[in-house]
């Protein structure tokens, strides 16, 4: 009797492991198929978040050809910025991208009125404002629409800082 009762256990733990191998089984099926399901909807968002700008019609600094307009650099400035815990500087030296000759021809005209703008726009900074990628890229949009309202005969692109050391 004992020995029915032992092959009956015996027999009963064979199916439990033979369950357990199937539930591990579909487990990891399962854990692979939604790790696959997320892996590859989440290259799709990216594939469309890349497509995207494509679509939308983007202002570009350069012509269709790809080539950059004419450039004209502003000699090194140090200015005085605004700090709480004492007196801070900024070195910086500042190239403009112009859209065509006549602004290149008008910037060099205006050149003080530039300068000026610019050391009046900084000057009012803080050490904080200055002291991210955030700040500076918002100092390069403020310089852009400035200098664009002193222009008149054209356009300045984009500003590019060839040296920026806040100390």
């Amino acid at each position: 009797m004992a020995d029915k009762e032992t092959s009956a256990d015996a027999g009963a733990e064979k199916k439990s492991k033979k369950m357990l191998i199937i539930i591990a089984a579909a487990v990891i099926l399962l854990g692979g198929g939604a790790a696959a399901f997320f892996l590859l909807k989440g290259d799709d968002s990216k594939a469309a978040a890349t497509s995207a700008p494509e679509a939308a019609p983007v202002a570009s600094t350069t012509s269709a050809t790809g080539a950059i307009g004419p450039m004209v650099e502003i000699e090194p400035f140090i200015i005085n910025i605004l700090d709480e815990e004492g007196t801070r500087y900024l070195k910086a030296a500042i190239t403009l991208e112009a859209n065509n000759e006549l602004a290149v021809e008008e910037i060099t005209q205006r050149m003080p009125q530039i300068r000026d703008a610019i050391l009046l726009l900084v000057g009012n900074k803080t050490f904080s404002e200055l002291a991210d990628l955030q700040g500076k890229l918002q100092l390069r949009s403020e310089l852009r629409e400035r200098l664009n309202k002193i222009l008149t005969g054209g356009r300045v692109q984009k500003i590019y800082f060839t040296e920026f050391v806040v100390q």
